[in-house]
This record gives structure tokens, sequence and C-alpha cells, in this order.
């Protein structure tokens, strides 16, 4: 490394990368290895912590060595990586679980089913009390949780609490209705 003054106030460094990029190469792809252990994504870090060097070496400022710079980039990439296969590994769990459920649901009992409890519902909620039909429509309608629908019928929300404890022991009364 070499550096040269542009001004009395800044100092600028000349950075030979191509020569870096030969002296850390197999330093670099071990630091990679140890850390990662499938070896596709070990020479995709690779080549994906040279790219992001070229492409920010007007960036390094010179403060550390430019090996340090190249292995904290590598670094940081490897991160990344554990992160993003983190939420790939939980997006995938979730899909798989959602392909299973709407296996389940597109069966025509379960249609015919769900449909003849809801004509039950729909029924039976002329018969319940004003303050449980107005609480489930505000529910229902405003998806929204006990502070916010005790603010909107503007009542304590330990009133909401309770009221929603009875309407529950209603349903499963009712119309035979599991939570």
């Amino acid at each position: 490394m070499v550096a040269i003054k542009a001004d009395e106030s800044m100092w600028c460094p000349i950075i030979d990368w191509p020569s870096i990029m030969v002296e850390t190469q197999k330093r670099l792809h071990s630091f990679i290895r140890k850390r990662v252990s499938n070896f596709a994504d070990v020479d995709d870090l690779f080549q994906t912590t040279w790219l992001e060097v070229l492409v920010n070496r007007g960036r390094f400022n010179g403060r550390s060595r430019p090996e340090t710079w190249v292995f904290g980039i590598a670094m940081n990439l490897i991160k990344n990586y554990y992160l993003d296969s983190r939420t790939r590994a939980l997006r995938a769990t979730h899909v798989d679980m959602l392909d299973n459920e709407s296996i389940e649901k597109d069966e025509p009992e379960i249609i015919l089913a769900g449909r003849e409890a809801l004509m039950d519902a729909v029924g039976k909620f002329s018969k319940m009390p004003k303050e449980y039909q107005r609480l489930l429509k505000v529910l229902v309608e405003n998806d929204v949780g006990y502070q916010e629908l005790a603010d909107h019928l503007s009542i304590p929300i330990g009133t909401v609490r309770s009221r929603l404890s009875r309407l529950r022991a209603f349903l499963r009364k009712e119309i035979q209705w599991e939570a």
C-alpha cells in the first residue's frame, strides 16, 4: 500500500487490489470455509466478497490494512448468509404448513361443514344479547385487539375481556364452537 498526499489535510491510499487478491486468496477461502459448510456457498461467498471489494474499493479509507477490510466484508457476507438461510427455512416451513392446510380445507366435506356451521352461527347471531352482537360485529369488521376494541366501544378493557369470555362461553354452548 502506498499513500500519497492529496493536500495538506488528507491522505489518499493507493491500493494494488489485484496483488491483494492474489496474496489473500487462499486465506480468504479458508476463512469462509471454516464458517460455512456448503462448498457451493463457500465459492459464492468468496466471489461475492471480491465483487464487493472491487465495487466498493473507493470507500476504503486506509484506517486498516486492506486485508483486514476484505476479511471484514467477508464476515458481513457470512452473517447475511446465515440470516438469509434462517429466513428461507422459516419461509419454507411456513409455506409447507400452508400447503398442508389448504389441502385439508379444500375437501368438499370440510367446505360443506364450514358452510353449515356458518349458517348456524348467523342464525344464532340474532338470538345473542345485543352487547355480544355489537362486540362481535366490531371485532370481526375491524380485526382489533382488546385495547382498540375498548376504545372503539368506549368501555373499559376489563369489560371487553369479560364480555369476550362470556361470548366464547355462549358460542361454545350454542353452536359447539371450539376456540
